[in-house]
């Protein structure tokens, strides 16, 4: 049985071993993902015996490299697909332990989770899951207002958000909320800022992703804009909806722009700004940068006159 690769993982895995432990997504709803459309939402998970089957096969692969001249142990890995913690907690604490036997220079294990999911585990289960040696979960807030969440099929609340982050937390993991600047369009955008800057000052994460919207062909988000239902924001709107959330975080967390979607006026290495050392910082990027796009759009507009 050949290895199974994933087809997505946080951008903080680069170097990471990729271990699927189920496939695809059980929500799946979400308007504006186009990674698992087209997946089942049933039978995504793997065997347990199938999961060590690719493990050993990594461990081989990689002995056979060593013989061609490779040098390094890993140090991270990350079991996949969308919510990995979904499946029984027996058999990702055994999945866990046997990496760990397999690659013993394994330094974190991290997943995806859904808030719903967090919440489902009992919290000696979510212990278990860290003295296995899960030790980071990377969960999709992506908005702190409710009208957006619904909007866009979350599949929770604002209330659940900070629950489930917080039991998470309470359970020893560290926590990477990923937030979506952009998502409540034109007609949401301020509900959308402030609500997501309480919500994360709520949670205060150990890390806040950004991960500005991108809208894809054959997501129900890009059919809504299509049909004039969704009215995306500009360049310029983007960058000024990521200001006021900066300016509206009250957090110890790493403010993180580690994705090609965001604007590439920040750092965009995996372990991001520390805030609240750096968000003033944070924040006089943002401002020169529009104002550059100001002035550029100012001089745009005369030359135009002047055309005329």
């Amino acid at each position: 049985m050949p290895y199974e690769l994933p087809p997505i993982r946080p951008p903080s895995e680069a170097y990471s071993l990729l271990i699927r432990v189920m496939r695809g997504c059980p929500w799946n709803y979400c308007t504006f993902c186009p990674v698992y459309k087209g997946f089942p939402r049933k039978n995504t998970i793997r065997s347990v015996a199938e999961v060590k089957e690719d493990i050993d096969e990594l461990r081989a692969s990689l002995d056979h490299l060593y013989l061609q001249g490779y040098e390094g142990e890993p140090r991270t890995a990350f079991v996949a697909d969308s919510n990995a913690i979904v499946i029984k907690t027996e058999d990702l604490t055994q999945i866990i332990s046997y990496l760990y036997q397999v690659f013993p220079s394994l330094e974190r294990i991290t997943s995806y989770g859904r808030a719903k999911t967090v919440l489902s585990k009992k919290p000696d289960e979510l212990e278990k899951l860290r003295e296995a040696g899960l030790t980071r979960l990377h969960l999709g807030l992506e908005t702190g207002d409710d009208e957006v969440l619904r909007r866009v099929k979350k599949g929770a609340t604002v209330a659940e958000m900070i629950e489930a982050g917080s039991k998470a937390k309470e359970a020893g993991f560290e926590l990477s909320e990923y937030v979506m600047p952009g998502l409540g369009g034109k007609g949401a955008s301020r509900q959308h800022v402030q609500g997501t800057a309480r919500v994360l000052n709520a949670i205060d994460p150990h890390y806040i992703r950004v991960r500005s919207l991108m809208l894809v062909p054959g997501t129900p988000l890009w059919d809504e804009y299509a049909a004039g239902e969704f009215a995306p924001l500009s360049r310029y709107e983007v960058l000024a909806e990521i200001g006021a959330l900066i300016e509206g975080l009250d957090v110890t967390s790493r403010v993180c722009f580690d994705h090609h979607a965001n604007p590439p006026i920040f750092r965009q290495d995996w372990e991001g700004y520390k805030f609240p050392e750096e968000k003033a910082a944070v924040l006089e990027l943002i401002e020169r940068a529009l104002e550059a796009m100001r002035q550029a759009r100012e001089s745009a507009e005369a030359s135009a006159r002047e055309g005329d």
